[in-house]
């Protein structure tokens, strides 16, 4: 490689580089525009609180539609609201042009997406909805346009430079239909009180859907969990330590609430000639951390993590110990 050829491959990663740097700053310009938008705008806000209030309250399914970039952002949008509580699907207007209209029903809200409000392809869809009382949500970016004077509720973005350098490859206003779209559904997620356990139902798959497995589903319970009672030699702790595999015991009172654990650490702190014939409450570790069979295996491991622990005994409401988990359990389930 030449020394011409060097010095045109460093312009060239400049360059790209230089690129890349305007992109990122007419997008975080873009997203506080529509920030701003928010609180200056009091039509504008009032739009996304009747648009919540609109598809929250509505019977029926949320249908989306736009093309081009918008139809991308709408499909996302959609899928969006379905994984978070909102029925929701997309229908390209052309098939809604070709028989698809059929799959949208008086209860249903239609979101209508394009950046202009004039795109040719939605005029069917805006017709169907008026002559059957559909409600229609749009967002676009121009007020005095077909799609926003024929909407329920017209949602009107403010107005931004793409990144393109020609103004021409939709950018920035396709991330802020995207960011209006995730706004509305986690409005509507926190309106209607969705929770993680919900969430868990529609994301059972992957390494979020082990993220979202209760403690108590990855728990060792009953024989498995290795527990002695107050006043037992350590003779028995370290045997049941061993037998069970986990590196610790339970140490439990004469009513079965856990009061203690001994660890390995103890054991090495203990070192003696007597060891195994010390009780186990002198050696035991007292008020130990626990949890419930109720917790996030991800907050499981967020806790194990904070506190430096790999085992953690699952106690009941009562403080009698229900399981144990251990940190391998988390990782065999694909939480971290």
């Amino acid at each position: 490689m030449g020394l011409r050829e060097v010095k045109a491959d460093g312009q060239s990663r400049s360059a790209i580089l230089d690129s890349i740097g305007r992109t990122l700053t007419t997008a975080t310009n873009g997203i506080k525009a529509l920030a701003d938008h928010l609180t200056t705008d009091e039509v504008f806000a009032r739009s996304l609180v009747d648009a919540v209030e609109l598809i929250g309250d509505s019977e029926g399914r949320v249908v989306v539609s736009g093309v081009g970039k918008s139809g991308h952002i709408g499909r996302k949008i959609a899928a969006t609201m379905a994984s978070t509580g909102t029925s929701a699907y997309f229908v390209h207007p052309t098939e809604a042009s070709h028989g698809d209209l059929g799959m949208v029903t008086s209860q249903d809200v239609l979101i209508l997406l394009s950046w202009s409000g004039e795109t040719a392809e939605l005029g069917n869809m805006l017709t169907y909805a008026k002559r059957f009382k559909v409600s229609v949500v749009s967002i676009c970016a121009n007020r005095d346009s077909i799609l926003a004077r024929n909407s329920d509720v017209a949602l009107v973005l403010p107005k931004v430079p793409e990144a393109c350098p020609h103004g021409l490859a939709p950018t920035t206003s396709a991330m802020l239909q995207l960011a209006v779209g995730d706004a509305l559904a986690i409005a509507l997620l926190e309106r209607r009180g969705f929770s993680a356990e919900d969430f868990k139902t529609f994301h059972p798959g992957g390494k979020l859907g082990a993220q979202l497995r209760l403690v108590h589903e990855l728990a060792h319970v009953a024989e498995q969990v290795p527990l002695l009672v107050v006043g037992r030699p350590m003779s028995e702790a370290v045997i049941e330590m061993s037998s069970k595999g986990f590196g610790v015991v339970g140490i439990v009172d004469e009513g079965g609430s856990l009061i203690g654990v001994i660890t390995d650490g103890d054991l090495r702190r203990h070192m003696a000639g007597d060891l195994l014939a010390q009780r186990v409450e002198d050696v035991m570790s007292r008020n130990p951390r626990v949890i419930k069979g109720d917790v996030l295996a991800s907050a499981a491991m967020e806790f194990m993590q904070e506190h430096k622990v790999t085992v953690l005994f699952l106690v009941d409401e009562a403080g009698l110990p229900a399981g144990i988990l251990h940190i391998h359990d988390l990782l065999r389930a694909g939480v971290a």
